[in-house]
């Protein structure tokens, strides 16, 4: 009984299509894929069967994305490359000749020789001329006259020699007074004090630009006939009527304590700057007057309003009004 229950198993493994064990081939067991074709239907084409042969094809092989990055850059030899130039611009000026069209739109340079026998090469001289039409021989003797002294009287007039200017650029570049950078005033440490405190007290929380503002106001007031002529007169002008000063921090009854060194440092730089006239805020120009944004103070309406800064609205006079 045992072996016949061995043959039957033995049997079952060895028949195809019993169930039994069988190794697939995949080139000779399974249905080869029909070849891509190409047709046209309607006039659009129309592809048919399997293109996936395309892809096992030569073209497609190479090396994958790792063995692509590891590639070796060559070094290259900078000084080596440059000076390869030399030769190439060494080779264009040796291949020019007299009869090369590029020549007569270039000025020609004529070079004076040394004295031949001296020890020492004495002076040498270069005369440029854009008329090429120039001979040598008549450069070389303007070089000539110019080496033994200069002088109209003995200079052959056919010579070629520097244009002269003309009379009347002459005459005014030698009448036309030289620009002044200086400026007007010169502010002792005390006035410099008072700007710096004007714009530390009233405009510390501007930006920049809202300090310099502040800074021009101030400096306005100063060249106005309205007010003091000098920056502290202007800064702490009515400082004894309590709250009533033009600048309220002057008479608001709080102590001037500074407690912050890096604002303090920018108006002190911001001072420099406007004294030195180094900025000039067109929008602000010839403002006398400004106001925080959040007040409406009465005579803002008698005045040009000009621009707004920060928090601040800067204001002049009116034409024919003359307060403040």
């Amino acid at each position: 009984m045992g072996a016949l229950a061995l043959s039957a198993a033995a049997y079952g493994f060895a028949v195809p299509g019993t169930g039994g064990f069988h190794a697939v081939d995949l080139v000779a067991d399974l249905p080869s894929a029909p070849s891509a074709a190409l047709d046209y239907a309607a006039g659009q084409p129309v592809i048919t069967g399997s293109v996936a042969s395309l892809f096992e094809t030569s073209i497609f092989s190479g090396p994958n994305r790792s063995g692509k990055t590891d590639r070796v850059r060559p070094e290259v030899n900078l000084v080596a490359f440059s000076q390869a130039f030399d030769a190439v611009r060494l080779s264009i000026a040796d291949a020019r000749k007299a009869g090369d069209p590029y020549v007569s739109q270039q000025s020609d340079i004529q070079v004076a020789d040394a004295d031949e026998g001296a020890e020492e090469p004495g002076p040498r001289m270069s005369v440029a001329a854009i008329n090429t039409g120039v001979a040598r021989s008549d450069s070389l003797r303007a070089i000539d006259a110019f080496a033994d002294g200069f002088d109209v009287a003995n200079i052959d007039p056919d010579l070629p020699r520097p244009a002269s200017v003309p009379e009347t650029l002459a005459y005014g570049r030698a009448n036309t007074p030289a620009t002044d950078f200086t400026p007007k005033h010169t502010w002792s440490e005390r006035e410099q004090w008072c700007l710096s405190t004007g714009i530390y007290f009233e405009a510390r929380g501007e930006s920049y630009r809202g300090q310099v503002a502040v800074a021009q106001v101030i400096m306005n007031r100063v060249e106005h006939a309205n007010y003091p002529d000098t920056i502290c007169g202007v800064v702490y002008q009515n400082q004894h009527r309590r709250n009533a000063c033009q600048f309220s921090f002057a008479c608001d009854g709080i102590p001037d304590r500074i407690n912050e060194p890096a604002a303090w440092a920018l108006a002190q730089e911001i001072t420099q700057t406007v004294l030195n006239q180094e900025i000039y805020l067109t929008e602000i120009a010839d403002a006398t007057h400004y106001h925080a944004t959040y007040v409406r103070p009465h005579w803002a309406r008698n005045m040009d309003r000009l621009a707004q800064v920060g928090l601040h609205v800067f204001y002049r006079f009116k034409a024919g009004w003359q307060f403040g």
